[in-house]
């Protein structure tokens, strides 16, 4: 059955608006929220739990196949009016198709032979979700995040990661240098990206898989974790440019980590 919200001041209303800003808050409630239909449509499709699907009369007529599909496996779902979507929204033209999806936290073990991506405080949101949708793509393994990155739940992540937060088994470290110092000492290869004292991607053996840890966009990864790792390497660089962006830096080395 549809409910229909016109008011601001609904109690749903404002709980979408908390979970759109306040990681905290979406901790709290063990959900996210994702905006736009091809995103609501993957969250179906990938089998995550949507508790609401919120949309415009406008956007369901234009879109009633995908809209149907949506309602028919969300909890609730809400006819939202056009003006207050648009309140709502995070982006610039609100597409009218809205979830709050439960964040079930797919954890995972690191083994020898598969291929890992470990990220060292990333704060861009734009950043991460890159990071996320190449992960995903390149067919890694699993990502281990240190506490301080940005949230993975973020509206910006969620975005860019192009549905990857839904599929893509995700850990979160309070010490990474500890964990992957325990990953080396069961023989799994931990690959720090560094340009000191580094050898080259070109001309390391990752035919054994491993983790690769990309670190902060401004600092790179700390000294301690650097340490802490096993090999350290390198992408060789022509150009004038002293460093890659994390995102595109991450590209470069995932592809390498997992093709050879």
């Amino acid at each position: 059955m549809t409910e229909k919200i016109t008011s601001k001041d609904n109690s749903l209303i404002k709980h979408i608006s908390k979970l759109m800003s306040s990681a905290r808050y979406r901790r709290e409630n063990n959900c996210f929220v994702c905006e736009g239909i091809r995103l609501c449509i993957d969250a179906v499709r990938s089998g995550a739990e949507v508790s609401c699907f919120c949309f415009t009369e406008k956007a369901f007529e234009k879109n009633r196949e995908n809209a149907e599909l949506i309602c028919g496996s969300a909890k609730r779902c809400v006819e939202l009016s056009a003006p207050l979507f648009g309140r709502l929204s995070d982006t610039d033209t609100p597409q009218g198709f809205l979830c709050i999806v439960k964040s079930d936290g797919k954890s995972f073990s690191a083994e020898k032979g598969g291929c890992y991506a470990a990220l060292e405080r990333i704060q861009d949101p734009s950043n991460l979700g890159t990071i996320l949708r190449t992960a995903e793509a390149l067919g890694v393994d699993g990502v281990i995040m240190s506490a301080d990155c940005c949230d993975i739940y973020s509206p910006k992540v969620v975005r860019g990661s192009m549905g990857a937060v839904f599929r893509l088994p995700v850990r979160i470290e309070k010490e990474l240098a500890q964990a992957v110092r325990e990953l080396g000492s069961r023989g799994i290869r931990t690959f720090a990206s560094t340009p000191r004292n580094a050898e080259s991607i070109n001309e390391t053996d990752f035919s054994g898989g491993g983790v690769m840890l990309i670190g902060n966009e401004g600092n790179g990864l700390d000294e301690g974790t650097i340490d802490s790792c096993t090999d350290r390497v390198m992408i060789p660089m022509k150009g004038r440019a002293e460093s890659l962006n994390a995102s595109a830096a991450a590209s470069i080395l995932l592809y390498k980590l997992v093709c050879g």
